[in-house]
């Protein structure tokens, strides 16, 4: 199955046209013709499916005849993750989060990091084609790009845990986690949060925890969080 993913088509959609670009490669690439079988998420859980009626390569018509609303995960899993002095790094990230499995990320600038400018159009193009990828019909959340004492400052609910390097108490999140809960964790830049950000997150009921022996880049540690969530949650 090949999943287009699309926010506009919802629940009362009956008919639906394929930008150009998608058009083209259906007709071109794919060489759909009348009749044939689309898929198509508004990654809001919901699936479609819609039968061509008019396979023009500037713009692909289909009737959708059947929807079904996908099952969601039983967990929601929030990553807080500082952006890497690469760029193609934390891009990396975001696919393979997705393709995992994960609800919203949040980019947090910090004291240390390199990079204060993130380019949210490219994220979100990469979180949508992962997700297609992975035949997911829930698309992660991208929030706006917040500064770590800003983000601090929010409510949050459910199990909350800070990924730090600094020499002191910590738990391991392999050990922290239960299944079936909803988890918020924070993960740094190269430079790691400063003393005060980490004081900073325990005042705010963030629980210090390790991701293992040996030190991660950013991109490598986010990963290992969103797996073990996911690892701790399989049936």
């Amino acid at each position: 199955m090949q999943l287009f993913y699309n926010s506009t088509v919802n629940e009362n959609t009956t008919q639906f046209s394929f930008e150009k670009e998608e058009s083209r490669h259906i007709v071109k690439v794919l060489r759909k013709q009348v009749g044939d079988t689309l898929h198509i998420t508004n990654g809001k859980g919901w699936l479609f499916s819609a039968e061509i009626s008019i396979p023009n390569i500037n713009k692909c018509t289909a009737e959708i005849v059947s929807k079904t609303l996908q099952p969601k995960r039983n967990y929601n899993l929030h990553l807080a993750v500082a952006p890497t002095k690469m760029n193609d790094r934390y891009e990396w990230f975001l696919e393979k989060a997705t393709e995992i499995g994960i609800d919203s990320i949040t980019p947090i600038f910090c004291d240390h990091s390199e990079r204060k400018v993130i380019k949210a159009e490219r994220f979100e193009r990469i979180i949508q084609s992962a997700a297609k990828q992975s035949l997911s019909c829930y698309l992660p959340v991208l929030n706006n790009a917040v500064s770590f004492k800003d983000f601090i400052k929010q409510d949050f609910s459910g199990n909350l845990f800070i990924a730090h390097c600094e020499e002191t108490d910590k738990k391991s999140l392999k050990g922290e986690l239960k299944p079936k809960q909803d988890i918020t964790i924070l993960i740094g830049p190269e430079g790691d949060f400063s003393v005060k950000e980490i004081e900073q997150a325990l005042q705010n009921k963030f629980i210090p925890v390790t991701l293992g022996e040996t030190r991660l880049r950013t991109e490598t540690a986010a990963i290992v969080a969103c797996h073990s969530v996911a690892f701790t949650n399989e049936i």
